[in-house]
């Protein structure tokens, strides 16, 4: 069995080796891979679309720790999602939500069991004292019921969706990698449902012919179009900085146009 770790926490501090600590003290047997530690600092938006595109590449019973908590020891809850197989543990502030969306989970808990947090339970750590500690009893074989109780419903969140029309689409970025590529919520499918082989990516003032098949298509320097590895479409600055070139932001608006020439790059 394996846990991951997502967080916001970076590496400058001890925040993630603690959880790691507290994991293996009560199962030392287990697995740890860190999925990311580098979600932006409380972008909960980020840290559930990285879960989204994540897990499916995990085995069953993988047991998913996400902790994005910018209300942690307020009211929110702690939850552990039960899905397909897999286990997603963390805050009820969507940040799980996009990992099970257009699914059934099989349960949803509350983590109130005070028997299965560390104490005294801080109101500041709760990766530490109480996100970490289910993760470790659940890969003991604790049964999932023992944890809280049954919730029928749990916050979710709302991804934009692109609108559509005959000859483009009008779609944002909603995400922004390491690299500085632009991510859209454009997907494969609304691509081809333009029914053309060719078309133009409006972001600002940059109009860029698409789609290519990979970053290289272009030169150095240029903007390129392409359907990522998440399925998006997303516009990248080969062997460049897309994000630092456009000084694009998460929210910021993308059209596809239907194209009827094959150029052009910067209006």
């Amino acid at each position: 069995m394996l846990i991951t770790l997502t967080s916001d926490f970076g590496n400058r501090d001890p925040f993630v080796g603690i959880m790691k600590g507290v994991i293996a003290g009560i199962n030392p047997a287990v697995g740890v891979v860190d999925l990311t530690h580098g979600i932006p600092a409380q972008d909960v938006l980020a840290g559930a679309l990285t879960l989204r595109h994540s897990i499916r590449y995990f085995p069953r019973g993988t047991i998913h720790v996400a902790v994005v908590d910018p209300g942690v020891g307020s009211s929110r809850r702690p939850l552990l999602i039960e899905c397909d197989g897999s286990y997603l543990i963390g805050p009820d502030n969507g940040l799980l939500s996009l990992a099970v969306a257009d699914k059934q989970p099989n349960q949803v808990v509350h983590l109130s069991n005070p028997a299965y947090h560390l104490q005294p339970t801080s109101a500041t750590f709760h990766g530490r004292d109480v996100f970490a500690p289910a993760a470790a009893h659940l890969s003991r074989g604790v049964s999932i019921n023992s944890f809280g109780e049954k919730l029928t419903t749990y916050n979710q969140l709302a991804l934009p969706k692109p609108i559509r029309e005959t000859n483009e689409i009008s779609g944002a970025i909603i995400y922004i990698d390491n690299f500085g590529n632009l991510f859209t919520n454009i997907e494969e499918h609304d691509l081809t449902e333009l029914a053309a082989e060719r078309f133009e990516v409006v972001l600002a003032t940059v109009r860029i012919p698409g789609p290519a098949h990979h970053y290289a298509a272009h030169s150095p320097g240029d903007f390129v179009a392409v359907v990522n590895s998440w399925g998006l479409l997303e516009i990248a600055v080969y062997c460049g900085d897309a994000r630092q070139t456009s000084h694009a932001k998460v929210g910021d608006k993308v059209k596809v146009l239907v194209s009827q020439c094959s150029g052009g790059q910067n209006e």
